[in-house]
């Protein structure tokens, strides 16, 4: 009896993170809009400079931490985060201290999705016939090229690129390598934009995120999907001829 008193309280228990999540990412999304901005940081920019030079890994722990939060709730102001982490620590720390940050609030959407509706719907694949069976194997043998490939699209969602691995029951070991190697170019391109954003905002400009597209910035990234792709498709054509 008591068995069957505590089994449903523990299958909704693990929905629990992901509604958390997804109540807190609609919250931010209608109330944080105004404040993750370029404007916010133009403004606060001599106190948050003053505060570097005096306590820098206080605010380099802070900053991390709420980029962590950022990512992991889905809260607008990531592209604004990333650039921030290139104004006030420069490119290689900025870098470093972006793709950590990011990884970490991934990971933790992940770990979320995977706990709650994950763990049903990949049980749900594992039992699953016919053309399901088929794309479900198809993930299985080029999960981490397909996992690169998300990454490295600059047209997919980051949350997507959290979320659906989860739900479709990829290896966690294989989601955090994918995770903290995939975002690098992309982290690289934001760090190295917000190392600029001192000139700009002296000119009274606007930050330019239109620099991702640049041929020499998409060019390289495009030719690190191509390599992704390249065990899809070798292992595409061996199952056509048969090898």
């Amino acid at each position: 009896m008591s068995d069957m008193t505590h089994t449903p309280r523990r299958g909704l228990a693990r929905h629990i993170p992901l509604t958390v999540i997804l109540v807190v990412a609609v919250i931010g999304f209608f109330t944080l809009g105004d404040y993750l901005t370029f404007e916010m940081l133009r403004d606060n920019r001599e106190a948050l400079l003053a505060w570097r030079d005096v306590n820098y890994w206080a605010l380099a722990g802070s900053f991390i931490v709420t980029y962590i939060l950022i990512v992991a709730f889905s809260l607008p102001g990531a592209a604004v985060a990333s650039m921030t982490g290139g104004f006030l620590f420069g490119l290689f720390a900025g870098t470093l201290f972006n793709v950590t940050a990011a990884t970490v609030g991934a990971t933790l959407i992940f770990l979320a999705a995977r706990a709650g509706l994950g763990e049903v719907l990949t049980a749900r694949l594992e039992a699953s016939e016919g053309t399901v069976k088929k794309l479900k194997d198809r993930l299985r043998e080029n999960e981490i090229p397909v996992l690169f490939l998300m990454r490295l699209v600059p047209v997919v969602p980051f949350f997507v690129a959290n979320l659906v691995p989860a739900l479709v029951g990829v290896k966690f070991r294989n989601f955090l390598l994918t995770t903290a190697l995939g975002i690098i170019p992309g982290g690289i391109v934001y760090t190295w934009i917000g190392v600029g954003l001192g000139g700009v905002f002296d000119r009274g400009g606007t930050p330019d995120v239109s620099l991702l597209w640049e041929p020499f910035v998409i060019g390289p990234i495009l030719g690190l999907c191509a390599l992704a792709a390249l065990p899809i498709v070798v292992r595409i054509l061996r199952g056509r001829n048969g090898v």
